[in-house]
C-alpha cells in the first residue's frame, strides 16, 4: 500500500498475521476492509481506503472536535486467513473487495489464471461467522463489490456462481433495476426519469444465479444483468442482505460489478503510485491503463452517478454515524 496516505486524522494498518493487528484505541474509528485478492496486485483495494481516506478528511472537523480519527485496517483474508472477529467490538462497519478465482474455495486447488487458484479453504468458516454475526448486529453494517457480492450470495444461500461460458464480462455493462428496487426508499434514486436501466463497470468470469425465485427473507434482489437494450439477464447482480433501522438505508448490500473504480483521473493516479511503489508490475500497468479511455467516455457521469449511490455513499453515511458517535 502507498505509504503517502497517512493523514492528522487517518491511518491504514495491514494484517497478514495476527501480530499485525493494531492495539484497540478508544480515539480509532475503526473501519475494516476484508482484502479478497490472494495477493493479487488490485486496483479495487486501493480505491477503497483512497476513498475512505478522502471521506475522513471530509469529517476533518467533526473528528478533531471529538479528539478521534479514523483508523482502515486491511485483512488478508483469502491468502493468510486473517479475518476479523465481530464479537470483539472492534468494527461496526465492514468493505469487502473483489478478488481472482472460483467463489468456493473448495474448488481453488490448482493455478488457471484469474477463474481457479491455489488456495487454502479454511478462511471460509471464520468468514460465515463474520457475516452471521454482522447479520445479527443491527449497529454494524457491510458493503461489498465482485468476489466479496458472490461470498454473500453463496453464505446467503440467494445464488450460486456458474462461470460464464461466452467469458468473462469488461468495460461498462447494463444492469437492469427489479421493481423492488424501484419502489426501495434507497434504490429508487438509481432509475435516472424512471429507466430501470443503469451503467456499471463489469469484470467478472462468474455469474450468480438465484436458487429459486423467491429470496431468503428479508433479502431483496436489487438488479439484474442485462443487454444495453435493457434485455434481462438471469444473473443477480445487486444484493441487499439487510437494511438498517431506519428502514430505508442498506445495511448489508453488494454488487457483482465494480463501483470502487471511480474517475479515470483517480485510477491513473493510483496506477501511477503503485508502479513507484512496485505494488504493480509494468504489465499489470498497462493492462489497467488500456481502460482508461472507457472509463473517460462510456457513460462516465451516469456510471459515476450509480456507483457512488450503491457503495461510496452508503459507506460515507455509515461512516457519518460512527464518527458522530465517537
Amino acid at each position: 500500500m502507498p505509504l503517502d496516505l497517512g493523514t492528522a486524522r487517518f491511518s491504514y494498518v495491514r494484517v497478514e498475521r495476527a501480530s499485525d493487528l493494531p492495539a484497540p484505541d478508544p480515539t480509532a474509528v475503526d473501519v475494516a476492509v476484508l482484502d479478497m485478492n490472494h495477493g493479487y496486485s488490485n486496483v479495487g483495494h486501493d480505491a477503497i481506503v483512497t476513498m475512505i481516506r478522502d471521506q475522513a478528511g471530509a469529517l476533518d472537523g467533526e473528528l478533531a472536535a471529538r479528539g478521534a480519527r479514523v483508523r482502515v485496517t486491511s485483512y488478508a483474508v483469502r491468502d493468510r486467513l486473517m479475518v476479523p472477529d465481530h464479537r470483539s467490538g472492534r468494527h461496526l462497519l465492514y468493505v469487502g473487495t473483489g478478488g481472482p478465482g472460483h467463489l468456493d474455495p473448495h474448488r481453488n486447488t490448482e493455478e488457471r489464471g484469474t477463474q481457479f487458484i491455489r488456495e487454502d479453504p479454511s478462511w471460509e468458516a471464520p468468514l460465515w461467522k463474520l457475516f452471521e454475526d454482522v447479520a445479527v448486529d443491527e449497529n454494524a453494517a457491510l458493503y461489498g463489490v465482485c468476489h466479496t457480492f458472490g461470498l454473500l450470495c453463496r453464505w446467503s444461500g440467494a445464488a450460486e456462481p456458474v462461470l460464464r461460458e461466452e467469458g468473462p464480462t469488461s468495460g461498462v455493462g447494463t444492469n437492469l433495476l427489479t421493481q423492488q428496487a424501484l419502489a426501495h426508499p434507497w434504490f429508487a434514486a438509481l432509475a435516472d426519469g424512471g429507466d430501470a436501466r443503469v451503467p456499471v463497470l463489469d469484470s467478472r468470469y462468474y455469474d450468480l444465479i438465484p436458487r429459486s425465485p423467491a429470496f431468503p427473507r428479508g433479502m431483496t434482489a436489487i438488479a439484474y444483468a442485462s443487454d444495453a437494450a435493457g434485455k434481462p439477464d438471469p444473473a443477480l447482480t445487486m444484493l441487499e442482505v439487510a437494511r438498517d433501522r431506519d428502514a430505508r438505508t442498506p445495511r448489508i448490500f453488494a454488487v457483482n460489478s465494480h463501483p470502487e473504480i471511480g474517475a479515470a483521473e483517480r485510477v491513473a493516479g493510483l496506477l501511477d503510485r503503485m508502479l513507484e511503489r512496485g505494488t504493480i508490475t509494468r504489465e499489470v500497468y498497462d493492462q489497467r491503463s488500456a481502460l482508461l479511455p472507457v472509463l473517460r467516455s462510456d457513460r462516465r457521469e451516469e456510471r459515476l452517478r450509480v456507483g457512488r449511490l450503491v457503495f461510496s455513499d452508503l459507506i460515507e453515511r455509515r461512516l457519518e454515524r460512527l464518527v458522530r458517535a465517537a
